[in-house]
């Protein structure tokens, strides 16, 4: 069993929140990342879209592109339009030679709206969420045949976000899943329900673990998404109340090889991003050796 290790870079620069962002360039994130242990990180708003520029900074780190975000608007949108949006991304991941993009539906979602509660977020009927699924499932095919295959991220405060939706999206839709063990946690899901349920559709897996005291405490029709994130929701392995031991066991069990990326959004003033990379890496190395995985250096 083959696994890599990644990390992304929303420990050290949030996109939704520059209040939870740490005052560092490209080369100090891929530095820090480095010397934490990591040998993939994801994308983000510092990174060129160009590898002509991006690929010599990287090799001088040892870190290869190991995913990236794409904000999809196909609930809504027309498949043309999203091709065209997801163009140059592409073009970039396949110079990069990344494992795929990680598609996140942000048609209808509250999850970068501050004011919007989450017990607000928007739900799919049976209707829409077929159609929704043979929407996607083409797009995500004509992906795959650029030489780019996406992997759905399930997320807090979209409109795939908690188990039974995942079970929905998935009867309806032929799409690779992303599991974000983090995300289905704080959404209430069965981590390991949806492991044995779903395990032949992960492409790709987040690592992101929670602090359930913190998402006990939330008040869902007051509060929101990003509310969460600055209380400190989210943190790395390790540094959380997910059993990380169990989690990468059971995807072990059921063959899973590929990327496992640290995904923690928090604040670098509290949590400072090289610590938690040291943190979370150390406990993904103890757990992937208890799972049997061999870690690509």
């Amino acid at each position: 069993m083959k696994a890599k290790l990644g990390i992304a870079p929303i420990a050290w620069w949030n996109d939704d929140l520059a209040e939870l962002s740490d005052d560092v360039s490209l080369e100090e994130c891929l530095r820090q990342a480095s010397v934490a242990g990591f040998t993939g990180m994801e994308t983000g708003r510092r990174f060129p879209m160009d590898m002509a520029e991006l690929g010599p900074i990287l090799d001088r780190f040892g870190i290869s592109v190991c995913g990236g975000w794409f904000s999809g608007l196909l609930v809504d949108g027309d498949i043309e339009v999203e091709k065209d949006r997801i163009a140059e991304q592409m073009a970039f991941f396949i110079a990069a030679k990344a494992p795929c993009i990680v598609y996140g539906e942000t048609a209808r979602s509250i999850q970068g709206v501050r004011s919007a509660p989450l017990a607000t977020k928007a739900k799919l009927t049976e209707t829409e969420m077929a159609a929704y699924g043979r929407k996607i499932s083409d797009f995500a095919d004509w992906c795959a045949k650029q030489g780019m295959p996406i992997s759905y991220h399930h997320h807090m405060a979209a409109v795939v976000e908690t188990e039974p939706e995942i079970d929905l999206f998935l009867k309806h839709s032929s799409v690779p899943l992303l599991f974000d063990a983090g995300h289905l946690a704080f959404a209430g899901g069965d981590l390991m329900r949806v492991i044995d349920n779903h395990h032949a559709r992960f492409t790709h897996v987040h690592t992101k673990d929670i602090r359930q005291s913190v998402i006990d405490g939330l008040d869902r029709t007051k509060e929101s998404f990003l509310d969460a994130v600055i209380k400190g929701a989210f943190t790395v392995p390790g540094d959380g109340s997910l059993d990380f031991e169990a989690i990468v066991k059971a995807l072990a069990q059921k063959g899973y090889e590929g990327w496992f990326v640290v995904e923690a959004e928090q604040d670098p003033k509290i949590s400072p991003p090289l610590e938690m990379a040291v943190k979370g890496h150390k406990e993904l190395m103890r757990v992937m050796a208890a799972a049997g995985y061999e870690v690509a250096k």
